[in-house]
């Protein structure tokens, strides 16, 4: 697949893939600390995978279930959040208002 001098997909470019990028970049700071919580997600699920390897009790699993939902959501939260406060204000200065609507569908996903 192609790129542009941004890094971004061609058919991004064209809007034929149906896929969006940040106007405003996340930082480094921002990006490690959001790949450090998905891995350590990652690794919840793979010891969740061990647990049931090792016949471990139901209750034993579902405390884990439990804490990989809460850590998803809190990584979902901090997501939205960064996009309420870049993606969102920058449409609204643009007058998209549109967007609101847009970001009220994306919270009720979250729950």
């Amino acid at each position: 697949m192609s790129e542009n001098k941004e890094g971004m997909p061609s058919c991004c470019e064209k809007k034929t893939c149906g896929c969006h990028y940040k106007a405003t970049p996340r930082g480094e700071t921002e990006i490690r600390l959001l790949q450090n919580r998905l891995r350590r997600m990652v690794g919840q699920l793979n010891g969740i995978g061990k647990m049931l390897e090792d016949n471990r009790y139901c209750g034993d699993i579902l405390v884990q279930v439990a804490a990989v939902e809460s850590a998803l959501q809190a990584f979902g939260y901090l997501v939205l959040q960064d996009h309420l406060e870049t993606c969102v204000v920058e449409e609204i200065q643009k007058g998209n208002l549109q967007i609101v609507e847009e970001a009220v569908e994306l919270i009720k996903k979250l729950k």
